[in-house]
């Protein structure tokens, strides 16, 4: 039952659709321009470079809100389970962004949000991913293959940190949170089928083109 309360909460909270929110303000619609998602990247081409921070901050708000409250929620009653539970409600914020209801569901890629779950869970997953991210998007001016990069090592450093007895879980438990960990990076994967396909072709849009 805490799994499916923490699904449901975070899909609500993956419902603000910060992105299609902000493009409301200004009246445009993202998902209309570009690639047709209303994430971070699409904010930053169609709307520029204010608007690509300010939706990148309020997807990877998000996510973090929401686990930080089911740590304080279920910290203490069930202490061996909360990071599983906080990882429950972090892929439902990404089921949220992604797929909104109310939007005939087309939302965003979910990788802001899935930042915003990793830095809630551990800083060694947060600080190679973050340099992998700079690292891989400097040297080839191409988001997705650092967003790829990211959930990867997600899920490569979390089964290594869980194998090595390194990670607050222990178990059934820590077993589990395996295939929700890997959830994240199938999705992300999934979300992003497109950009692979133009990676493999080598026609993907690359950082700062107008394309």
């Amino acid at each position: 039952m805490e799994r499916v309360v923490c699904l449901a909460a975070g899909y609500a909270f993956g419902l603000i659709q910060t992105g299609y929110l902000y493009g409301k303000i200004v009246h445009k619609d993202i998902r209309r321009y570009g690639s047709g998602n209303s994430g971070t990247t699409n904010a930053l081409r169609v709307l520029g470079k204010k608007a690509g921070v300010i939706v990148f901050l309020g997807d990877f708000a998000k996510a973090i809100i929401l686990c930080l409250l089911v740590k304080l929620f279920y910290g203490k009653t069930q202490p061996d389970m909360a990071p599983l539970l906080m990882l429950y409600g972090g892929l439902g914020v990404v089921l949220g962004h992604n797929y909104p209801f109310y939007l005939k569901f087309k939302g965003g890629k979910g990788i802001a949000a899935t930042a915003g779950v990793i830095i809630t869970m551990d800083w060694r997953i947060t600080l190679v991913c973050l340099a992998a991210f700079i690292i891989s998007v400097a040297a080839t001016r191409i988001v997705s293959i650092g967003s790829l990069l990211v959930v990867t090592i997600f899920l490569g450093m979390w089964v290594g940190l869980g194998l090595a007895g390194l990670l607050p879980l222990a178990g059934e438990y820590l077993a589990e949170s395996y295939a929700v960990v890997l959830l994240f990076a199938a999705m992300a994967y999934w979300r992003h089928r497109a950009n692979i396909v133009r990676l493999a072709h080598g026609t993907e849009n690359r950082f700062g083109s107008k394309k």
